[in-house]
């Protein structure tokens, strides 16, 4: 093991089944999430429970056990796959004698790594002092004062809580006036790209499904990508001159303005959305969504209907979609689709049925695809609006393998 990795803090992730669908038993999402924050996971621990424990959130029994295994492993701090409260977070680092975090915070912290422009700044700025609102007497250990004579020891204290609290508040409300400045110049920006009857295109997708990696492809730009969680924040958006207008292509061309957006993923705090909404703004005044899709993941089925929540929670759920199945090349050649157009339904967050999606399978990484994907955005642009299976009613629909079906 090289110096570097010995440097990094070591952590031990613990999840609690509670029975929802979307359990990951071997904590792999977590244990990606700690790697790029700079944690090394060396164990994970998991346990079942009908309902969280109000005080620990897992039981009496089961601390002592991640209590013994962290010391066992060598970990230097607990990392809970879900949502604590600051009462279960205090408690269990008395518990514990050790620093106890949550997915809420550890997402906070790769967002304030990551934001690079001055509004993602702000919007994790906002949510970080959102989330420390909540926990102040547990972080900040100032907050306990000497009283009375010597040996004697007073309770909290209560006017510099309120001071600090007051800090928070002061903060929280000049971060937000800045982010309103900025949504402004965005809804200026709109009206002007309106004003010059300009079709737009956002890209949404769970993080690490390749969004900026088919940006590039697309608009041969070089915005950061990476194989890793949320490697990009800020949006970029350029311009995309769809074909041209010779005999080769029927339709004509257009140039459209396309967006790269900042990756969803499951339970993302709401506090992020929240501070996002400039951001997130871009997909829901999209005149059509691309959601990109890792089509090599196991788990790509319940990474759209996290995404499909996120994107009814932002009021973008009825803006047409695309379904753009990625990393087609890192399928094997048994089970990829025989055809790479066709169409899918999808259940509807609300409860209220299915939808019907266009979907395209592509590799931004080789390039396979991307034709068959920009004639579809050709269509979509020349229609002057994205119509639900447009190309399917034409007659061109296929037969995809059942394991991608």
């Amino acid at each position: 093991m090289d110096a570097s990795r010995k440097a990094q803090p070591t952590v031990l992730l613990v999840g609690v089944d509670l029975g929802l669908p979307h359990f990951d038993a071997q904590l792999h999402e977590l244990g990606l999430l700690a790697q790029t924050a700079g944690l090394q996971p060396v164990a994970r621990i998991t346990c079942k429970r009908r309902a969280p424990d109000a005080a620990l959130y897992v039981g009496t029994g089961k601390a002592e056990e991640i209590r013994a295994l962290a010391l066992e492993s060598g970990a230097t701090e607990i990392l809970f796959d879900q949502s604590l409260s600051p009462a279960q977070q205090r408690n269990l680092e008395r518990s514990l004698e050790m620093p106890v975090n949550d997915r809420t915070l550890l997402i906070l912290e790769i967002f304030a790594q990551r934001a690079r422009s001055h509004e993602g700044k702000l919007q994790v700025e906002l949510a970080r002092l959102q989330y420390l609102s909540t926990r102040l007497v547990r972080r900040w250990s100032h907050l306990e004062r000497q009283t009375g004579g010597a040996g004697v020891r007073g309770g909290p204290g209560e006017k510099q809580i309120e001071l600090d609290k007051r800090m928070i508040s002061e903060a929280i409300k000049r971060t937000k006036e800045r982010l309103v400045r900025i949504k402004r110049q965005r809804q200026t920006q709109r009206k002007q790209r309106l004003r010059r009857d300009t079709f737009t295109i956002s890209l949404v997708g769970y993080t690490n499904a390749g969004k900026s990696t088919l940006f590039n492809a697309l608009v041969k730009a070089r915005a950061y990508a990476a194989d890793q969680l949320f490697a990009t924040l800020d949006t970029t958006t350029r311009q995309l001159y769809l074909g041209g207008a010779d005999e080769q292509e029927p339709l004509g061309g257009r140039t459209v303005s396309l967006s790269d957006t900042v990756g969803f993923i499951r339970d993302l705090p709401h506090g992020l959305i929240d501070a996002f909404e400039a951001t997130l703004q871009e997909a829901a005044d999209a005149d059509l969504l691309l959601h990109v899709v890792d089509a090599a993941s196991p788990e790509h089925g319940q990474q759209m209907q996290e995404v499909l929540k996120v994107l009814a929670d932002i009021g973008a759920d009825q803006v047409p979609q695309v379904l753009v199945f990625n990393k087609l090349d890192a399928i094997e050649p048994q089970r990829r689709p025989r055809r790479l157009l066709d169409s899918t339904e999808l259940p509807d967050p609300s409860g209220s049925g299915a939808r019907p999606f266009e979907r395209v399978f592509v590799s931004a990484q080789s390039g396979l695809g991307l034709p068959g994907l920009r004639e579809l955005l050709l269509r979509h642009a020349q229609a002057g609006q994205a119509p639900h299976l447009a190309l399917l009613a034409q007659g061109q629909s296929t037969v995809l393998a059942d394991d991608l079906a």
